[in-house]
């Protein structure tokens, strides 16, 4: 008799990873979410350093099932954080030995919902290949939080990551999504990480046009949250400072 599968949980996390101050766990993350948390005892994650500070918070709240020493976290491998894990040359099944096994486990990032703009498609490709359930919990997704603040449209929108960091690769980038932007109306999403913030910020409102709309998000679901949203002439005519140490998120549309 074959071993029924246990269930993949995309278990979200809260959006003050690396920040200098923390969101109060149940501010964010539902009851129910916390529950499921602290009763797995197989993980996998993005960092088990980190997984591990994010299970005892979780413990403050809801007894884990197993002290966090006990606990299997497996960490997804460097070249996943590097190059990304949807081209599907990442084989994440023995990952999954567990859920084959009978036991349910969790997929954790460090800030936000796992596989969205995030390391994790893999592990939840290889769940659906192995017929393995794969249940999303409620919780913080800064993209939908940040489209839903920037006042463009929500109803056809592109997330597409990373700008380049070379100057002039990173202007012609931004006007290919400006022009996407302006002709279909679909909202670009994009991230930047801490610290260079204003160099980017800096690179839109100086390669823009003056209609094109500019909305930026950050430190989301945190006390200091920031949202800013208006035309790049508005923004030109009033400049905004921001958090330069806070994950942030940008978006253009019309």
């Amino acid at each position: 008799m074959n071993t029924p599968h246990g269930k993949l949980y995309l278990m979200p996390a809260p959006l003050d990873f690396g920040c200098a101050t923390q969101t109060p766990l149940p501010e964010v993350l539902p009851p129910g979410t916390l529950a499921v948390a602290a009763r797995l005892q197989h993980w996998v994650c993005e960092n088990a350093k980190s997984a591990r500070a994010y299970l005892k918070r979780v413990n403050e709240l809801q007894p884990l099932a197993q002290p966090i020493q006990a606990l299997q976290i497996q960490e997804l491998p460097r070249e996943v954080h590097k190059k990304g894990d949807h081209g599907g040359t990442f084989d994440a099944r023995p990952l999954l030995a567990p859920a084959l096994a009978g036991h349910d486990m969790g997929l954790l990032s460090e800030a936000g919902m796992p596989a969205v703009a995030d390391p994790g498609s893999s592990v939840v490709r290889a769940a659906h290949e192995l017929d393995i359930e794969v249940m999303p919990l409620v919780g913080p997704v800064s993209l939908l939080l940040a489209l839903a603040a920037s006042g463009l449209s929500g109803q056809n929108f592109a997330f597409v990551g990373y700008l380049p960091q070379d100057a002039a690769a990173r202007a012609q980038r931004i006007k290919e999504l400006e022009a996407l932007a302006l002709k279909t109306g679909q909202t670009q999403l994009f991230i930047e990480t801490p610290y260079r913030n204003t160099v980017l910020l800096d690179a839109l409102l100086k390669t823009l046009q003056p209609t094109t709309r500019l909305a930026v998000s950050s430190g989301l679901t945190l006390a200091g949250a920031q949202n800013r949203s208006g035309s790049i002439k508005q923004w030109r005519q009033q400049p905004a400072p921001i958090d330069n140490d806070t994950p942030a998120v940008f978006a253009i549309g019309r």
